[in-house]
C-alpha cells in the first residue's frame, strides 16, 4: 500500500486520538463508584429482606400480645363480679362461699398468669418494634449512600464522556485527512490487536511490540520508498517511519 509519508506519520495522531478514547472508556469502566453501588444494592437488598421478616414477627407478636390482653378482659371481668359478691356478703351459704372464695384464688393465680404472657409479649414487640426501626433506618442510610454514589458516578461519568467526545470529534477530523484505504487498514489492524493500530519506528524497535527488528528488515524499511507503508514483521502493525532507518 501506498500513502503519503506526512500521510502516515499523521496516522500516528490518529492512534494517540483512539488510544485517549480507549483510556477515557478504560476511565468510566473502571470507576470505583461502580463497585460500591453494586455492594450497596446488594446490602440494600438483604436489609429489606431482613426488614419484611422482621415485619412479619412484629405483626405477629402484636397479634399475640392483643390475644394476651383479650384473654385477661373476661378473666378480670369475672374476678370482679366474684369479689363484689363477696364484699356484698350476697352469698351466705358456707359451701358456695368457699367455692367463690377458691374461685377468685384460682382467678387471682389465672390473672397473674395471663399478665406474665402478656409482660412477656409486650417485651418481645417491643424488642421486634425495635429491631424493624433499626433495620428501616439502614435501610434510609443505604439508600442515602446509593443515591450519593450515583451522583458521584454520573457526574464523572458525564465528565468522561464529554471528554470523550472531544477526542471523538478530533480523531474523526484527522480521519477524514487520510486517504480512506490507510484508515480501514489501520482500523482492521488496531481491532486485531487489541487497540494499537500503528507505532513509530523507535531506532531499531516497533513502537508497538517494542521488539528490535532484525537487520534484514531494518535494510528493507531503509530501502523502502517513503510512500511506501511498512508493516512490522512481528506483530504487522503499521509502521511509520520518522526520520531515516537506523541500520
Amino acid at each position: 500500500m501506498k500513502a503519503a509519508a506526512s500521510a502516515q506519520i499523521r496516522l500516528l495522531d490518529l492512534q494517540q486520538e483512539d488510544t485517549a478514547l480507549a483510556q477515557v472508556e478504560h476511565r468510566k469502566r473502571a470507576l470505583p463508584e461502580h463497585a460500591a453501588i453494586a455492594e450497596a444494592k446488594t446490602v440494600r437488598v438483604k436489609l429489606k429482606q431482613d426488614h419484611l421478616a422482621a415485619e412479619t414477627r412484629l405483626a405477629d407478636l402484636q397479634t399475640d400480645l392483643e390475644k394476651a390482653e383479650a384473654d385477661l378482659i373476661p378473666v378480670r371481668e369475672r374476678k370482679a363480679r366474684d369479689q363484689q359478691r363477696l364484699d356484698a356478703g350476697a352469698v351466705s351459704d358456707p359451701k358456695a362461699l368457699q367455692g367463690l372464695i377458691d374461685e377468685i384464688e384460682h382467678l387471682t393465680r389465672r390473672i397473674s398468669e395471663l399478665e406474665d404472657v402478656q409482660l412477656e409479649a409486650m417485651e418481645q414487640v417491643e424488642q421486634a418494634s425495635a429491631e424493624e426501626a433499626q433495620l428501616a433506618e439502614q435501610i434510609g442510610e443505604v439508600e442515602s449512600s446509593l443515591r450519593a454514589l450515583m451522583a458521584s458516578r454520573d457526574e464523572q461519568l458525564a465528565q468522561l464522556n464529554a471528554q470523550g467526545a472531544q477526542h471523538q470529534g478530533v480523531r474523526n477530523g484527522i480521519a477524514a485527512e487520510l486517504p480512506a484505504d490507510l484508515v480501514a487498514l489501520y482500523d482492521r489492524i488496531r481491532v486485531r490487536s487489541g487497540g494499537l493500530g500503528a507505532a513509530p519506528l523507535k531506532g531499531r524497535r516497533c513502537g508497538g511490540c517494542q521488539l528490535e527488528a532484525t537487520q534484514t528488515a531494518l535494510a528493507g524499511y531503509a530501502a523502502a520508498p517513503g510512500d511506501e507503508v511498512l508493516r512490522c514483521e512481528e506483530c504487522e502493525r503499521v509502521l511509520v517511519r520518522i526520520g531515516a532507518v537506523e541500520l
